[in-house]
């Protein structure tokens, strides 16, 4: 028989210091993206290039962040380096975690967007008298983020949920930490979880509404 009573003044009473935890967890995905973006070109470009070494490590932490679980790469960079002595901050093995995981997924969709952008268009910015990084930098790599938009935006939002791990290695600011923090204190878990739950769709939405408007100002042409 269904008896629970729900007490929800407590969880609107927390809002502000989940919508604070909300702002970290969006924080620390934004950061996850930009350093995830930035590595997964230069994988990219490793894995394209003729030097075996570089190919071997772009194609193995690729294989690596693409077929393990993300919990796992943070529970090896929180506990496992500890076991060593290096002693990291749970934000930082949360974050390095994603990064991680971002990098090998997106190195993937960087890899397909590139081949589709025509060769032409890399032997032409040449024929200008455009070194190759300035061809890839001014000609390429601009085409290639607008192919590879929309699976960008999805990474995000699944960076943002992944944030939810860091519970796991102790991490209590962000917004599932802070709600963890309250369900302890006071034992309303579907109050506080369900409103967190809440903040999680809207962060979501929101990162889909915003990349919507990017495309059609800047891909209207």
């Amino acid at each position: 028989m269904f008896d629970y009573n729900f007490h929800w003044r407590a969880a609107f009473k927390a809002l502000p210091d989940m919508l604070n935890g909300a702002w970290v967890t969006f924080e620390t995905a934004a950061l996850s993206m930009i350093l995830g973006v930035t590595i997964a070109l230069f994988l990219v470009f490793m894995r394209q290039g003729k030097n075996r070494l570089f190919r071997g490590f772009a194609a193995t932490w690729i294989s690596i962040a693409r077929n393990t679980p993300s919990l796992f790469q943070v529970y090896i960079l929180y506990f496992g380096l500890g076991s060593f002595g290096l002693h990291i901050s749970s934000w930082a093995a949360l974050l390095a975690g994603i990064t991680i995981n971002n990098a090998g997924y997106l190195a993937e969709n960087f890899r397909g967007g590139l081949k589709a952008v025509p060769d032409t268009q890399l032997r032409a910015a040449r024929s200008l008298g455009m070194s190759a990084p300035q061809a890839y930098r001014l000609i390429v790599i601009p085409q290639l983020l607008r192919i590879v938009f929309y699976p960008l935006t999805n990474q995000m939002v699944w960076a943002v949920l992944m944030t939810s791990m860091g519970v796991i290695v102790g991490l209590n600011n962000d917004l599932t930490g802070v709600t963890q923090d309250y369900n302890v204190k006071t034992f309303r878990t579907f109050e506080f979880f369900a409103i967190a739950a809440v903040l999680y769709y809207l962060i979501a939405k929101l990162i889909v509404a915003v990349a919507r408007l990017l495309s059609w100002r800047l891909f209207r042409y």
